[in-house]
């Protein structure tokens, strides 16, 4: 004998369940690609300006890793803050700030630099260091570039068949590149949780920290990027995961390594740095000069330090402090 179909009523159940289920997914998978693609709760970076004129520009974690390599490679090689906004300007022009691998015939990369036509091979045309030191090479070639209207010392290192397009794109540079050399304090914020990636923590920090700035540049600066066990210290948060400091002395005579700026700016050069690559690196807090910047805050904002260890309140500005998840 067949067995009785399910009365009405719990058919009705099933459905409503099912029609539930749908619901659920349908919003776990929005806000699923909303984090993922940059939407509202995606983790995201600011630039403000530090004159207080409300000028702001919003970009992404991926981006700001960027931005502050090509920063850091220009000063290290002694460039001004003005060949560190036309580098700016360039890649937000060629890629949006991506290094990306495909483009206009062979062009790649950041600046979307051509095998073809000498400036490298793939491969180092896709590191971005490479990429920046080389687009400075050839900056550094042109005569007066830093008096230059920006579109024209742009388009003489690139060749491109848009030269006008740079244009657009120097107000958001001029931002980035005061705040990323340091001129500009506290003005670069990060908000959003860290992503989950295996290159996190103390030595992954110091390792990027070489990449950019160079090993000869980070040990001029004390601190430690040796390869072995991490002389880093290590501390407990109230939740009891382990925290690592990278800490990094800024010498009050910056000299090369500084291209000529004071230990302030070298500073928040830092500092700026390393909110840039907080996402990425697993960093949890920075601070400089009495102020510290704190990850997975909305109101993702510099604020005054409170009391150290000892009681007193921490204005030190002899050395960037960059906390790590472990």
């Amino acid at each position: 004998m067949p067995e009785p179909s399910p009365t009405p009523k719990r058919h009705g159940r099933l459905l409503r369940f099912g029609a539930a289920l749908v619901v659920l997914l349908a919003v776990a998978g929005y806000l699923t690609v909303q984090y993922l693609t940059g939407g509202t709760g995606a983790p995201g970076c600011k630039v403000v300006s530090g004159k207080g004129d409300g000028a702001s520009y919003e970009f992404t974690p991926e981006q700001a890793v960027n931005a502050a390599t090509i920063a850091a490679v220009g000063t290290g090689r002694g460039m001004p803050e003005r060949a560190v906004t036309i580098a700016l300007a360039t890649a937000l022009q060629e890629s949006g700030l991506r290094n990306i691998q495909h483009g206009d015939r062979d062009s790649l990369g950041l600046f979307q630099q051509r095998p073809s036509q000498g400036w490298g091979t793939p491969k180092e045309i896709m590191d971005p260091t490479y990429a920046s030191g080389v687009f400075y090479e050839h900056l550094a070639k042109v005569p007066g570039y830093s008096r230059l209207p920006l579109t024209v010392a742009a388009q003489r290192v690139q060749r491109s068949g848009f030269p006008q397009a740079y244009a657009k794109h120097e107000p958001d540079a001029v931002l980035l590149a005061a705040a990323l050399t340091g001129r500009s304090a506290a003005t670069l914020t990060c908000s959003g949780r860290p992503a989950a990636t295996r290159a996190m923590g103390a030595d992954a920090v110091r390792a990027a920290l070489v990449r950019d700035f160079g090993r000869d540049v980070v040990q001029e600066a004390g601190a430690e990027v040796g390869d072995g066990a991490s002389p880093t210290p290590t501390t407990s948060t109230a939740s009891g995961a382990e925290e690592r400091t990278v800490t990094l002395p800024v010498p009050a005579d910056t000299g090369t390594a500084g291209a000529g700026r004071s230990a302030g700016q070298r500073g928040w050069q830092l500092a700026h740095w390393a909110v840039a690559n907080a996402t990425a690196l697993h960093i949890q807090r920075v601070s400089f000069a009495g102020r510290e910047w704190t990850a997975g805050i909305t109101d993702s904002r510099w604020r005054a330090t409170g009391a150290d260890s000892s009681g007193g309140a921490e204005r030190d500005s002899t050395a960037v402090r960059i906390v790590t998840a472990h």
